[in-house]
């Protein structure tokens, strides 16, 4: 195979790390994952969004943890099911995805890529670019950008997120001064 065929066959695959989040298949872009580690001691964040579960020490970085479950708006982990984390960067930050499980890295020809589904709610539609048709289940691919939108619901994503954008950056006003 000749080096134009290689890069041929490389462009026409996208390479997803396959994780599993309250029995649903997601995807995250291979080359957006930092490191994946097993489940461990996350410290509590004091008023912070709802969907930060808190901090942890990676090799001496502090690393946001996210819980998924939360930021997808599916029902909490139970206590005693356990997590893993998928380490992504966004800024020079680095942020743990936590997830009910992590599979394969799997090479999927980018043919196959489909849009969202229109039945996908709004929400997960915000936060996912398309998804796979894979045996049996999909797999919807997450944009990480979006997910890591915190304290913006899921669904402002899109051509309304710059005018929801512009709404959460102005000033509130103070009843008193409404008044006057």
């Amino acid at each position: 195979m000749s080096l134009t065929a290689d890069i041929a066959t490389a462009e026409a695959t996208e390479g997803l790390v396959s994780i599993r989040i309250g029995g649903q298949a997601f995807g995250v872009p291979v080359l957006q994952v930092q490191d994946v580690i097993a489940q461990t001691a996350i410290n509590r964040v004091p008023l912070g969004p709802p969907e930060v579960a808190g901090s942890l020490n990676l090799r001496g970085r502090i690393v946001t943890a996210i819980d998924m479950r939360r930021r997808l708006g599916m029902e909490p982990r139970g206590t005693g099911e356990g997590f893993m984390s998928v380490i992504v960067e966004r800024n020079g930050e680095l942020y743990a995805l936590l997830v009910d499980d992590v599979g394969d890295v799997l090479w999927l020809p980018a043919s196959s890529h489909e849009p969202p589904p229109v039945t996908l709610s709004g929400d997960w539609r915000g936060v996912c670019s398309g998804l796979y048709r894979l045996e049996g289940e999909l797999l919807l691919v997450l944009k990480v950008e979006e997910v890591l939108t915190l304290g913006r619901p899921l669904g402002t994503a899109g051509a309304g997120s710059a005018a929801a954008a512009a709404v959460a950056r102005e000033p509130e006003c103070d009843p008193a001064e409404a008044a006057a």
